[in-house]
């Protein structure tokens, strides 16, 4: 076993960790803080497969934003009644628990078979990097990506424009 392995497996033991923490704890502050830590594991095991580009975006839209209005959720729902979060055992959790469980004998199956990356096809080891993406970006979608900037641009100047408007007129009545 080399080092990259046994940092692999470490990061994606702390990743089944905290994944588990995250649905495990009452809190639900504590539950998203373990969901980031999560996001950033996840990101972490992209750049172990060569994906900066998706690494980089875990990080940001899911780290970022998403973490940001699941926060804003949870702290406009109203948590306080402890009846509502209690667990009772049925028969539908212990079905989904029972399927749970069958699912994990499946994972642990195929990491324990683990393909290694020398039969995945060529030049697939340079696919996910930024510099790949961007040759395909801006080779062969060029024209559409202008046309999203420049309707982007137009979107936001008139988003400005619009609050300008509304504040402007909402402060002449004062």
């Amino acid at each position: 076993m080399n080092l990259e392995l046994v940092v692999f497996l470490i990061l994606a033991a702390a990743a089944v960790v905290s994944a588990i923490l995250v649905i495990t704890r009452k809190n639900p502050v504590t539950s998203v803080l373990y969901l980031v830590f999560n996001f950033f594991i996840i990101a972490i095991l992209y750049l172990f497969l060569r994906a900066q580009f998706i690494a980089i975006i875990q990080i940001t839209v899911y780290a970022g934003a998403i973490m940001v209005l699941f926060l804003f959720v949870i702290m406009l729902l109203n948590l306080g009644d402890d009846k509502l979060l209690k667990w009772k055992l049925n028969s539908k959790r212990t079905i989904a628990s029972l399927i749970g469980l069958v699912l994990l004998a499946e994972i642990l199956y195929y990491v324990v078979n683990f393909v290694s990356a020398s039969s995945l096809a060529p030049g697939s080891e340079s696919m996910g990097t930024v510099g790949a993406i961007g040759k395909i970006l801006y080779r062969n979608y060029l024209f559409p990506f202008e046309i999203t900037s420049i309707l982007l641009l137009a979107a936001m100047v008139g988003a400005i424009f619009l609050a300008k408007k509304r504040f402007t007129e909402g402060s002449d009545g004062d």
